[in-house]
């Protein structure tokens, strides 16, 4: 029989080789004016802190949303993630190691596209596939843009121009030129955030596929209580800034597959959606008051 420490230590290994991403004790804080030419135009300021005490653990193939009012830091924090920052204090672990830099390890979609204009939509992909894997022959990467693209259903647009898609069709096409790196994780910047109900609705459902198929790490930043209950494994909740926090993280309890239309019957969703309406109504109300 195993004794306690045993079994404790057993745990902590297990723990440390599920776990993917860390983030041990991050803060970022923007500096202020202060110095004497500040002082001698009276310009000061005081330093900003954006983040604080930012402790988080995320277990390889799950989807998480983190959700909170605007300006409390979610884009500075996946983007810190990403490599595009670096917090003042604490860690950020991928795999045990530092991140310092962005990497091929992780992929971005962005909310405005970011796409080539004047590439087309298998030029896009292929650029990004020609970075990261300089060595793949010409047929090789040929046939991995085409996978990318029937992936995310362009296969009649993939000699189109950006000027010629639509917004979801921009956007499924920054979907699968992140994918086509071969990312072990896909981080979303509120990627819906400029689409139209309905063409938001319809991404939703296809990134819901896709994760179903490739079951990658998905961080995605949301303002949408919905988005994040249909999509997420597990919700982060942000408190206001400054210095925001991560107040709390929602387990999501529903069955994969999910369809929207089924979500409700679940005795638990009422219950959660209340939750996270109250806290951004709670932050949203207490941002709006600071400033009156």
């Amino acid at each position: 029989m195993m004794t306690s420490s045993a079994i404790n230590e057993s745990a902590e290994i297990f723990s440390k080789s599920t776990t993917q991403l860390s983030l041990k004790d991050v803060y970022k804080v923007y500096a202020g004016r202060h110095g004497w030419p500040d002082k001698l135009l009276r310009r000061t300021s005081p330093d900003y802190i954006a983040l604080a005490e930012i402790n988080l653990d995320i277990v390889a193939n799950q989807f998480v949303s983190i959700i909170g009012p605007s300006g409390c830091g979610k884009s500075t924090l996946l983007n810190i993630i990403a490599g595009l920052d670096q917090p003042t204090q604490g860690a950020v672990l991928l795999n045990g190691q530092p991140v310092k830099a962005p990497g091929p390890d992780r992929g971005v979609v962005f909310q405005h596209y970011s796409l080539m204009p004047w590439m087309t939509v298998e030029e896009n992909i292929r650029f990004a596939i020609e970075t990261v894997f300089p060595t793949m022959t010409r047929a090789e990467q040929i046939d991995q843009v085409r996978q990318y693209i029937e992936l995310v259903g362009l296969q009649s647009a993939s000699k189109r121009h950006p000027h010629e898609l639509s917004g979801g069709m921009k956007q499924r096409v920054g979907i699968a030129r992140a994918l086509a790196i071969e990312p072990q994780m896909l981080l979303m910047d509120e990627p819906f955030g400029a689409l139209d109900a309905l063409t938001r609705g319809f991404l939703q459902d296809e990134v819901a596929r896709i994760w179903e198929q490739q079951r990658k790490t998905v961080i995605l930043i949301t303002h949408s209580i919905d988005e994040a209950l249909l999509l997420s494994d597990k919700i982060i909740m942000m408190s206001r800034g400054p210095a925001a926090k991560i107040v709390e993280v929602l387990d999501i309890p529903f069955p994969r597959p999910r369809r929207r239309e089924n979500l409700a019957q679940f005795s638990s969703y009422a219950e959660l959606r209340a939750e996270l309406e109250l806290h951004l109504s709670r932050e949203t109300r207490a941002v709006e008051e600071s400033r009156i």
